[in-house]
């Protein structure tokens, strides 16, 4: 086991504002689970090289998450905060454990590449889990002080966190989500990255194009194929897509296949409201979705998304 200088930390705070589009901390609360990326933000420093060393307990927490037992009892709980609106004032949300059950420890913790200004450099994606524990009290604060992080007053997931390596995660029932016009649109920072995609794509009569594939879910040795059919809408920021389009999508979905809607743009609302209200299996990737897809595979500025368009895509 590495010995840091962050075995002195008794806990650890995490605090997102959620409005950094470059760096896409996101909180599930369907599944208890929460992405968090470190505090290497900048080019100009090695991955650990940070100057509150974030980086560095990152490791070592997950290191020691994956060790057993005594590994995780030297594992600090952390607190995660947001900013729930103007001012100084934050908000909890909740006791994060390292790691999930619902991924593998190889992917719980990932340097990924990000260019900022023409310059690459890494940093961490972290997955954690929000145990179920509605609040952390004052008495279990002063026990992690005094060094007795499961004394009497430690959170039952916490507890059991570590005594079993069993996640606890806090659920929220599901709702419909019907997300507005501007949750579906892309950051005006982020545009250029959209508009360079749909730049490239080939034309097509009706502005999209039709297409068939299968969605593996289960083991690699033996998976069952899904079939979806997906219908792509190439439409400028301001054109959303309507009911008659999303109609026709629900209306070629044959039993046991669900629909993919692809639109650079944004689905208007009533054609979001039918399909989420009647139950459609139609899954929607507006323009913000695909910004972020492009993030997560460190594509993140325009000269690395036109070289990556450029050694695969190449139109000539």
């Amino acid at each position: 086991m590495r010995q840091l200088p962050q075995d002195s930390v008794k806990f650890v705070v995490l605090y997102t504002s959620g409005a950094e589009p470059d760096w896409p901390d996101a909180l599930d609360p369907y599944t208890g689970a929460f992405t968090y990326f470190g505090d290497n933000r900048s080019p100009g420093r090695e991955l650990h090289d940070t100057p509150r060393k974030g980086n560095l307990l990152l490791a070592q927490a997950f290191e020691r998450a994956h060790s057993g037992l005594p590994g995780r009892e030297l594992v600090p709980p952390f607190l995660l905060f947001d900013k729930p609106g103007t001012g100084r004032d934050v908000r909890f949300r909740g006791l994060l454990a390292p790691g999930s059950d619902r991924i593998s420890g190889e992917e719980d913790l990932v340097a990924v590449w990000c260019t900022t200004r023409g310059q690459r450099f890494q940093n961490y994606r972290a997955r954690f889990t929000v145990l179920n524990a509605e609040s952390v009290s004052r008495a279990w604060v002063d026990q992690l002080m005094a060094g007795e992080p499961l004394g009497d007053a430690c959170p039952v997931a916490w507890r059991t966190w570590v005594t079993s390596g069993s996640y606890t995660p806090l659920l929220a029932p599901p709702t419909v989500i019907i997300r507005s016009r501007e949750q579906q649109r892309p950051l005006p920072a982020d545009q250029p990255l959209l508009d360079l995609v749909v730049d490239v794509t080939r034309p097509w009569r009706d502005g999209g194009r039709d297409a068939v594939g299968d969605y593996l879910l289960g083991p690699h040795s033996d998976p069952v194929a899904v079939e979806f059919a997906l219908e792509a809408k190439c439409y400028a920021p301001g054109n959303g897509v309507g009911v008659r389009e999303t109609s026709r999508l629900i209306s070629r979905l044959r039993h046991r296949q669900f629909g993919v809607l692809v639109t650079t743009a944004h689905v208007d609302a009533q054609a979001y409201k039918e399909i989420r209200e009647d139950g459609h299996p139609v899954v929607i990737l507006a323009g913000r979705d695909l910004v972020d897809i492009l993030k997560d595979k460190g594509l993140d500025s325009r000269a690395a998304l036109q070289r990556h368009l450029t050694e695969n895509y190449s139109l000539s």
